[in-house]
């Protein structure tokens, strides 16, 4: 590849690549920030917008979730992955496609299926009815995002642990219980340290997917102001392109940096899910 041949022939097979990045990421990005700049407050715009109250409020709220969601997802994801990657047992593969359902569902579904679950009509409340309490509705807050952010999040660790589970070289631990380490010494220093990685890329993933996921957040956005929220609103219902610009800008900003973050963590790449 070296020859001007070989360079001529690398050129032509990047640039399908570089045109779609140009025309799909570059332009648009470009096209959003000068967008931002044309309201009536010019470039100063973006500071109004990132300067108030209610858009500081969002952010600090949606990471609070992210990060809640993040951790929540890496425990429930990640034991069970470890678990089904250390055992073959009949219905295991069912098992596997069950736990990995949640891909095949947008976003709006999911919420759907949490209204169903958490909603004024939904099974939680009619069961907490007929036991005698209160119907318990909490589909249309934090907390049924919350559920429905995890759930959607589970089926990528478990995935990512799974694969990063199999890689794991048994006899570290063998060696590891020859020399007196206890079942939790061997998990904490030998199995642990191994899955990091994986752990650090696939949290990344739940972290960045659950600070930009819209179509759960839209459909359960009844006393939810998380900042895709916020950003539509102010699109659509306020018509305030610097403050929708500048807050889109800050968001992709927010979730780059902890991709990029985990990328120097694990020295592999990381993107994210849709």
């Amino acid at each position: 590849m070296g020859t001007p041949r070989g360079r001529m022939i690398a050129g032509l097979m990047i640039l399908p690549a570089a045109l779609v990045f140009l025309a799909f990421f570059v332009l648009p990005l470009v096209r959003l920030v000068v967008a931002g700049g044309d309201g009536p407050d010019g470039w100063a715009g973006y500071g109004v917008a990132l300067a108030d109250t209610r858009h500081l409020t969002s952010l600090a709220e949606t990471l609070v979730l992210s990060i809640a969601v993040t951790l929540a997802t890496l425990v429930l994801g990640g034991i069970p992955g470890l678990f089904l990657a250390r055992n073959r047992f009949p219905g295991r593969a069912l098992l596997v496609s069950i736990l990995t359902l949640p891909l095949a569902f947008p976003g709006v579904v999911v919420g759907f299926m949490v209204i169903l679950l958490a909603g004024r009509q939904g099974l939680i409340g009619q069961v907490s009815q007929l036991m005698g309490g209160d119907r318990i509705v909490f589909a249309y807050s934090m907390a049924g995002l919350f559920l429905g952010y995890v759930y959607f999040s589970i089926p990528r660790v478990v995935l990512t642990v799974m694969a990063s589970a199999e890689k794991l070289d048994p006899l570290l631990e063998e060696a590891a219980r020859s020399l007196g380490a206890s079942p939790w010494r061997v998990f904490l220093d030998v199995i642990l340290p191994g899955l990091k990685p994986a752990l650090i890329a696939s949290g990344a993933v739940s972290f960045a997917t659950s600070m930009g996921a819209f179509g759960t957040a839209f459909t359960l956005a009844t006393r939810i102001d998380v900042l895709p929220m916020v950003i539509y609103t102010e699109f659509t219902l306020g018509v305030n392109l610097a403050a929708a610009a500048g807050l889109s800008l800050l968001l992709g900003a927010v979730t780059w940096a902890a991709l990029a973050l985990a990328r120097q963590a694990t020295g592999a790449g990381v993107a994210a899910a849709g």
